[in-house]
């Protein structure tokens, strides 16, 4: 993972979020019952959010590229957004309940990922 790849993924996943809830606000509303659709919208704001931790992550890994912190809380994230919600996606599309169970993984995931950031910011001299 370098800087520039971790600032593009973020751009896509960030833009893959606002189709989702576009998606979700207009083609899903008829379709899935309220709780569904509002698990789907919970994974698409997740998403957004992650999306700019992991902006922000690849902008401050652009002025500390030693930091080797940085590209873990890259990877935290991602696997965070992928697995987080990617199984809520999941779990209102299909109501296959099981991927309910995985989503606190993705959640732990996204804690990491925060906790690595953090980790990143204290390492750093003045």
């Amino acid at each position: 993972m370098t800087a520039r790849l971790c600032l593009a993924i973020a751009s896509i996943l960030g833009g893959l979020s606002v189709a989702g809830g576009a998606f979700g606000a207009h083609a899903l509303k008829e379709q899935l019952t309220e709780k569904a659709l509002a698990t789907f919208e919970l994974g698409t704001r997740y998403q957004m959010y992650h999306s700019l931790a992991l902006l922000l992550v690849g902008l401050l890994w652009l002025q500390l590229p030693n930091n080797s912190w940085l590209g873990s809380a890259s990877w935290a994230f991602i696997v965070g957004i992928v697995i987080f919600s990617g199984s809520l996606y999941g779990l209102s599309l299909s109501g296959i309940k099981i991927l309910g169970a995985i989503t606190p993984l993705g959640g732990l995931a996204l804690i990491i990922g925060w906790g690595l950031l953090a980790t990143a910011a204290l390492s750093l001299t003045n």
